[in-house]
């Protein structure tokens, strides 16, 4: 998809599903694979819509990864993990760039994330990537399990 350097930015394949939940863990990322990060559910996801699981490669390693998702008005960055190792080198920049492409591909042009009111290093990060705090907006959920 695009190179920057020795980074390269790419769709993942189906069989690097794994690969991506262990960027998840290993980034501090929490894991559901009863719920939301159910394998099974990841596949099918895949299944649908391959090019929403990107990935960032540095030095042919799977550095940091994204989950897009959809709703067909607003595009959703999700899951987005950066191993520690790589972080601070505008990889999770890239990242978003390419992720708003691959939307902007599909005739969506709103770009929105979900971040945790505690994760101040996402805030900083999606503000950095020209993304703005919508105080009018709540959010609010019904879990019908604590793992979605």
């Amino acid at each position: 998809m695009r190179k920057q350097g020795a980074l390269e930015i790419k769709p993942i394949t189906e069989h690097e599903i794994s690969d991506m939940i262990k960027v998840w863990k290993d980034s501090g990322l929490p894991y559901r694979p009863t719920g939301r990060d159910n394998p099974a559910r990841l596949r099918k996801q895949f299944r649908e819509n391959p090019e929403y699981f990107l990935g960032a490669y540095a030095g042919g390693k799977l550095a940091a990864v994204s989950l897009i998702t959809d709703d067909g008005r607003k595009g959703w960055i999700n899951r987005l993990a950066v191993l520690p190792e790589h972080r601070r080198k505008g990889i999770a920049v890239s990242l978003i760039r390419a992720s708003e492409n691959v939307l902007r591909k599909k005739g969506i042009h709103l770009f929105c994330v979900n971040i945790e009111s505690d994760n101040k290093e996402s805030m900083d990060l999606f503000r950095k990537a020209g993304y703005a705090f919508e105080s009018e907006i709540l959010y609010y959920t019904k879990r019908e399990r604590k793992d979605y």
